[in-house]
């Protein structure tokens, strides 16, 4: 499944450091993804006229299941606020913010807008990612912010066709960018994984089918707790049968 926010350097990074052990026990996480309004639109498009800009958020919940790999969540509580998407004819949220429970008792604090200003410079995720451990702290900055680059020419975004920004951060592209003829990042190095397990039976990181039911359980839950406003238990059982969906 393609998640691959895994297939970054700097999470791969923090992956090393949680397997080696050297946080200690995780006891709390916090990860936060910006995108602009123009995004919004362009995914809205394929998407029901309600639905929130989590869709943008899995990629991040993915790689918290993954940092806490055997550490399940059991809770979740969201709150959403509306305006300028639903101003456009989409009743979607502007700011979606979610507080997930692990089985161990650790926590995790997420947050999405998708509703920044049309040319913000970012042409993709802008992130950031903290992990607290009982030995120690990693706070990983996403942003782009280090790379801007203006141009009278303007540069094209990589998924919205004819949006052309002048201001850009360079790198912030989701799926990673083209350099010199080539194709660099994360979807690159996630392809690279899969074929290089295929041929040569090396280790896959690539989320699994399993791993992504997680996700859209959470997901759901996140979509009910903004629908009633209270907190979500998981397993999540379903509305209509009463069928766990772990099953």
């Amino acid at each position: 499944m393609g998640y691959s926010r895994r297939f970054k350097k700097r999470y791969l990074l923090s992956k090393e450091q949680i397997v080696q052990g050297r946080l200690g026990r995780i006891t709390g996480t916090a990860a936060r993804v910006y995108n602009s309004r123009s995004q919004a639109m362009q995914t809205l498009k394929r998407m029901p006229a309600d639905s929130n800009p989590v869709s943008g958020l899995t990629y991040y919940i993915d790689l918290l299941n993954w940092l806490l790999e055997g550490n399940g969540v059991v809770e979740v509580v969201a709150r959403g606020q509306r305006g300028v998407i639903q101003e456009s004819g989409y009743g979607a949220p502007d700011v979606v913010g979610v507080l997930l429970t692990y089985a161990d008792g650790a926590i995790s604090n997420l947050g999405v807008s998708y509703a920044l200003p049309p040319q913000y410079p970012a042409l993709g995720h802008a992130a950031r990612v903290e992990i607290l451990g009982t030995d120690g702290v990693m706070l990983l900055d996403d942003d782009h912010t280090d790379q801007l680059m203006y141009s009278e020419q303007g540069a094209e975004h990589v998924y919205i066709p004819g949006h052309r920004a002048n201001m850009v951060f360079l790198g912030s592209g989701t799926p990673g960018d083209w350099a010199l003829g080539d194709f660099h990042g994360p979807v690159a190095t996630e392809s690279r994984n899969w074929l290089d397990h295929l041929s040569m039976g090396r280790p896959c990181f690539l989320a699994t089918a399993q791993d992504a039911r997680r996700v859209v359980e959470i997901t759901m839950a996140i979509e009910r707790s903004l629908r009633t406003r209270r907190a979500v238990e998981l397993p999540l059982a379903a509305e209509a049968t009463g069928e766990r969906l772990d099953k």
